[in-house]
């Protein structure tokens, strides 16, 4: 087993999760994620932990959703997992990134509706994220495999304690503030954000980031007005969308457009109410993440990027008691920085064209 494997087990199971003995643990695998589950198996044993297995897969899903007749009733047997489960690692590597395109998106929406209290009971334990690199992602993504593995690999065992002390400037600066605004081509974008918790997203549920590989500070507006581009291409749902366009008046999306995919753009406005409201403003900080894959997972952390989503907003970012935007969808869209913009935080500038104020190479 290549030992970058076992590095990247060790990262997720003790950084990560911070999985300790006796924890009852769910690993979903995807279909190509084997060799990483091999490894976090071995992880999970020598710390004690109780490990239960799933297998996840895009064509099992798809198969039976699209043969179910739409009817959706939650899955009583699986809630009970996750309330029974203290951590959940999400081992992603699938075979085919569009495997369930094909899905009537009826079904997809009811599916997700029915789903809602599992996902609930799921990010009320210590769940991490991460992905395994496949031959099916290094061609998403445009490399070689063994270029793509050098890529996954370099984002994912970094220092993350010095990155963790690097993006809590950023968090003070958003924790502080009451007023985002987002300027570029086709943009003008401008969100409250008093009385949110940005989260220092570390790669670790010891900094509320659920992440592996991580890099981020994000946290929940609303009151969001005016208009926003996203011009890095995407996949969602297993179609290709590119060049959103999207409208905010009184914080709702009031009108969208987009190059191709404006469909499925659709599809995920229309799935309930808070799925045309903001529940995340993220801020991309990692630079060991140097181009785009058309993964989220990684794309969004990548330095030069600002990313937003309509849909669920996260709890750790409200104030005790009170609930943010509610939703079955949160998907996240992003925009380039990289050149003719600036971010303000109550009119001050704090990134201009990329670079944050505390970095060299910033212009007043």
């Amino acid at each position: 087993m290549d030992e970058r494997i076992r590095e990247h087990a060790a990262v997720l199971v003790n950084w990560s999760a911070r999985v300790e003995a006796g924890d009852n643990v769910v690993v979903s695998v995807d279909e190509g994620a084997h060799d990483l589950a091999v490894a976090v198996a071995e992880e999970l044993g020598d710390v004690g932990a109780n490990m239960s297995v799933q297998y996840g897969s895009d064509e099992v899903g798809r198969a039976y959703t699209k043969a179910h007749d739409g009817e959706f009733e939650e899955s009583t047997h699986e809630l009970a997992l996750y309330e029974e489960s203290d951590v959940v690692l999400r081992l992603g590597g699938g075979r085919n990134t569009s495997a369930d395109a094909d899905v009537p998106p009826e079904k997809r929406q009811a599916a997700a509706q029915a789903s809602q209290g599992i996902r609930e009971a799921l990010m009320d334990t210590d769940w991490v994220s991460t992905v395994h690199p496949t031959r099916s992602l290094a061609q998403q993504a445009g490399m070689a495999f063994e270029e793509y593995q050098e890529f996954v690999y370099d984002a994912v065992l970094r220092d993350w304690e010095t990155l963790a002390d690097e993006m809590a400037e950023m968090k003070r600066i958003l924790d502080a503030g009451s007023e985002v605004r987002l300027v570029k081509a086709d943009t003008d974008i401008t969100m409250s954000i008093e009385g949110r918790t940005a989260v220092n997203s570390a790669a670790s549920v010891a900094y509320d980031s659920h992440n592996l590989p991580s890099g981020e500070v994000f946290t929940a507006p609303y009151d969001v007005e005016g208009e926003v581009f996203f011009d890095v291409p995407m996949t969602l749902r297993g179609t290709r969308v590119q060049n959103v366009h999207l409208t905010f008046e009184d914080g709702e999306v009031v009108d969208y457009s987009a190059d191709q995919g404006e469909a499925v753009l659709g599809e995920i406005l229309d799935t309930d109410a808070g799925a045309r409201r903001l529940g995340e403003l993220g801020i991309g900080m990692n630079r060991g993440i140097d181009r785009f894959t058309d993964s989220i997972l990684f794309d969004e952390k990548m330095g030069d990027t600002v990313h937003m989503a309509v849909g669920r907003a996260y709890d750790a970012n409200l104030p005790e008691g009170e609930a943010g935007n509610d939703s079955a969808v949160h998907v996240d869209m992003i925009t380039d920085v990289s050149a003719d913009s600036r971010m303000e935080v109550d009119g001050e500038v704090v990134q201009r064209n990329g670079v944050f104020r505390w970095e060299d190479g910033f212009e007043e």
